[in-house]
C-alpha cells in the first residue's frame, strides 16, 4: 500500500516538478540547515529603536538575534547590567548604551559603567545616540527621508544630538507622510513627532533599501568597533 503525504508535508507543484524548488524554498531549506550552527546573542537596549538596531547587527554578522532585554530607560538599564554581565559569563550577551552627554567619549564611560566585563560581554556604546548609526548610512537614509543626499551631515559620531539632527533633515523632506511621522506639530511639545520611532524601526529593518550597518560603520567609528567586538564574540565561540 502507497503511503500518502500527510497535510504537513510539502509537494512541489507539476512545474516544479519540471524545474526544481524555487528560489524561495531553496533558501528556507539552506537557512534550516545553518540555523542550528548559528550563534544566539541575547541583549539589553534603553529603548524600543535601539532594540531594532542589534537585532539588525546581530543577522549582519551571521548570528541569530535572542531576546532583547531593557527597553526601558537608561537608568534602569544600567541598574540591571551587573546582572546581564552575570549572564554573560555563561553566553554572549550585546548591551547597547547612548553615550549621550555622559562623558566627552566612550572610554572614559565604559570604565565606569561596567569595570570587569564579562568574556563574552559585548558592552558597546552609541556615540552620542543610535540615530547617529542611521545617520551613518547616509545615501539610504537620505532616500528613505526623500531629501538629497548632500543635506546629511558627515562624521555622525561628533552630532551632539543626532535625534534633533534627523528631525531637522525630515522636515525638509518631499513626503508629506515622512514630515507628519518625524517632525513633531509645534503644539505638541515634544522632541519628535508621534511615528519617530516606528519610521526609524521601518528603516533599520528594511534589509533590502534601509539601513546597511556595513556602510554605515564605515562613517562611524562606534559602529564600527561595535561590529568588530560581535564578530570576535562569535569567532570564539566557534
Amino acid at each position: 500500500r502507497q503511503n500518502r503525504p500527510t497535510y504537513n508535508s510539502w509537494c512541489p507543484s507539476p512545474i516544479e516538478r519540471h524545474v526544481g524548488l524555487s528560489d524561495l524554498k531553496k533558501r528556507k531549506m539552506e537557512e534550516a540547515v545553518r540555523v542550528p550552527d548559528r550563534i544566539t546573542i541575547s541583549g539589553a537596549v534603553e529603548g524600543d529603536l535601539d532594540a531594532a538596531v542589534p537585532r539588525r547587527l546581530l543577522r549582519s554578522v551571521g548570528a541569530v538575534p535572542g531576546t532583547i532585554y531593557g527597553r526601558r530607560v537608561k537608568s534602569h538599564l544600567l541598574d540591571k547590567l551587573a546582572a546581564y554581565n552575570q549572564a554573560a559569563r555563561f553566553q554572549p550577551w550585546v548591551v547597547l548604551l547612548d553615550l549621550d552627554q555622559d562623558a566627552a567619549c566612550a572610554p572614559q564611560i565604559l570604565p565606569r559603567w561596567l569595570p570587569t566585563p564579562a568574556p563574552q560581554m559585548c558592552l558597546r556604546v552609541a556615540v552620542r545616540a543610535v540615530d547617529a548609526w542611521l545617520l551613518a548610512d547616509a545615501e539610504r537614509l537620505a532616500r528613505f527621508l526623500h531629501i538629497p543626499r548632500q543635506h546629511i551631515p558627515g562624521h555622525p559620531d561628533a552630532i551632539d544630538r543626532p535625534e534633533q539632527c534627523t528631525v531637522s533633515l525630515a522636515r525638509q523632506s518631499r513626503s508629506s507622510a515622512i514630515r507628519e511621522d518625524i517632525v513633531p506639530r509645534p503644539e505638541s511639545g515634544r522632541d519628535v513627532g508621534p511615528a519617530y520611532t516606528a519610521r526609524m524601526i521601518e528603516f533599520v529593518q528594511d534589509e533590502t533599501t534601509g539601513w546597511w550597518p556595513e556602510v554605515a560603520a564605515q562613517a562611524s567609528e562606534s559602529l564600527a568597533r561595535c561590529l568588530r567586538r560581535l564578530r570576535q564574540l562569535i569567532q570564539e565561540r566557534r
